[in-house]
């Protein structure tokens, strides 16, 4: 059985705010830790969320969904995986 602190978790998401709070929004997003911007346009932005378990996930997404300005936050796609399998598809020797 796998320990769960050994697997990796990402998500993409989707973001909408009020056109008048984009830019905080997008700077509360930015400060985010395990949060990323993959793309914006009128008020809409597509994040990338990390995290160690997916329930990091989750809280991350409700603490989007309660930040000044949005109106929606949904979670679009969910993956995870052992983080030594990510780890052996980032070597670069010919191993």
């Amino acid at each position: 059985m796998h320990d769960m602190s050994q697997r990796y978790h990402v998500s993409s998401a989707v973001v909408v705010a009020k056109p008048a709070a984009a830019e905080s929004v997008a700077a509360s997003l930015a400060a985010m830790e395990g949060v990323e911007i993959f793309a914006v346009q009128d008020g809409k932005f597509v994040v990338v969320i990390e995290g160690k378990t997916s329930g990091e996930l989750g809280a991350t997404l409700s603490a989007i969904s309660g930040l000044a300005g949005v109106f929606a936050a949904n979670m679009v796609f969910e993956h995870a995986e052992d983080e030594e399998a990510f780890a052996d598809e980032r070597r670069t020797d010919a191993a």
